[in-house]
């Protein structure tokens, strides 16, 4: 089986990039592991998405239908239940062997490949907490999952450890659902999830939220009793005296997650350790020829607007990539001190640029400069910028010649 492009995932990224590839002239083949498309959005029934995309407030499977039938309207054939066996760069061709229930074990050949896996949640094995791992340990989002789509009450006490967005939208969920939240708490001084979910989620509930706490021990040995929780420093190591137990039967953990890219990593494309996602330029192309990465595989996005819209941008250049209307990105991108990440992090003159990036730290009334050399390219000023709110700006087309550029952050007077 051969086509112009294989795109990994059927989530809101996979589905962006293979509409767009589509349309773009390309024949698309989409690789899906679950029996569903739509990806992580199947469960999220909570509504908040498509703000940005659609100007309108939508629930998780309503934002994945609109993309599922737009693919089903241009005939795009979505594999469903098939996972990748083995993945090879032969030439100028990608050749995958895929394996499912109807085909069985299968080879696919494309021009481009578009990696749309999204992310993994940490699990309980990757953090460092004292105790067994008895029954009543979940993560965010797999709690999620047992009460929106299998209809399961994880638990009837529970406490939350993280703040991330998951994490506090299920401390709501649970209590909807007549669950008691003991409380969430937080290792670092601040939330780690956007202002909205701390409000809506949390403050609307009454839900206890412990910053600079963490849980350091589980108790039971067959299922949850009881969790101790303590007060840490500032290099995020429990202190001694300050340790209490709470009674509880369950734990939640949102205490991170991790581009999913085992699939694409034995290609030999360049990693970003910080992202944990591939190094790609602004058409999403990594440093693999014809390999593009988009959403949360290439870095974990805050609104699923922006995973679509990476996919926009992945599927309209591998097409391209196909058509040989595609070049590199050479020119490095460097994000400088105060800002953890940029993506991208190499650009293609002549190309206008979607720059996405996070502030290191919670900075006030700052000033972001992007600069070539000596030469101002563009500012912005910010009121407030924050590690788990990502931003985002437009860099217009770069001349020639240019071989970095660098952004920077200092303080600055603004009115907002």
């Amino acid at each position: 089986m051969k086509t112009d492009v294989v795109v990994i995932g059927a989530g809101p990224a996979g589905l962006s990039a293979a509409l767009e590839a589509g349309e773009n002239g390309a024949g698309v083949i989409v690789i899906e592991r679950e029996s569903r498309p739509g990806g992580i959005l199947k469960q999220c029934i909570h509504d908040g998405f498509g703000v940005v995309r659609y100007n309108e407030k939508l629930s998780g499977p309503e934002y994945a239908f609109r993309d599922i039938e737009a693919v089903k309207a241009m005939k795009i054939e979505i594999l469903k239940n098939t996972f990748v066996l083995d993945l090879k760069k032969k030439g100028n061709r990608f050749e995958l062997l895929l394996q499912n229930p109807v085909q069985g074990v299968f080879p696919v050949s494309a021009t481009a490949l578009v990696a749309a896996t999204g992310c993994r949640e940490r699990t309980s094995r990757q953090v460092f907490i004292h105790g067994d791992r008895p029954a009543g340990i979940y993560s965010a989002g797999t709690a999620q999952n047992l009460i929106n789509i299998h209809g399961y009450l994880p638990g009837k006490k529970c406490v939350i450890l993280g703040s991330g967005d998951i994490g506090m939208i299920m401390a709501r969920r649970l209590i909807l659902e007549g669950a008691e939240v003991v409380g969430v708490y937080e290792i670092k001084k601040e939330v780690s999830g956007l202002t909205r979910n701390l409000v809506q989620c949390l403050e609307d509930f009454n839900i206890p939220l412990h910053l600079n706490s963490t849980v350091v021990k589980v108790h039971g040995v067959s299922r949850v009793e009881g969790v101790s929780v303590a007060a840490v420093g500032p290099d995020y190591s429990p202190l001694a005296g300050t340790e209490s137990y709470i009674p509880c039967d369950t734990l939640l953990l949102s205490v991170g997650l991790i581009p999913e890219n085992d699939i694409i990593e034995p290609l030999g494309l360049a990693m970003d350790p910080t992202t944990g996602g591939p190094v790609v330029d602004q058409q999403m192309m990594t440093t693999v020829p014809g390999l593009f990465s988009c959403g949360n595989a290439t870095h974990v996005n805050d609104l699923v607007d922006y995973v679509s819209e990476s996919g926009v941008t992945a599927g309209r250049a591998a097409a391209g990539y196909c058509q040989k209307s595609c070049m590199q990105g050479e020119i490095e991108v460097d994000a400088g001190e105060n800002l953890l990440y940029a993506v991208p992090q190499r650009l293609v003159p002549g190309k206008e640029a979607v720059i996405y990036f996070r502030s290191a730290c919670t900075l006030d009334k700052v000033l972001l400069q992007v600069k070539a050399g000596d030469k101002v390219l563009t500012t912005k000023k910010y009121i407030r910028l924050r590690p788990p709110e990502m931003e985002r700006l437009i860099l217009d087309p770069l001349p020639a010649g240019v071989e970095k550029v660098e952004l920077s952050i200092e303080e600055a007077e603004t009115d907002g």
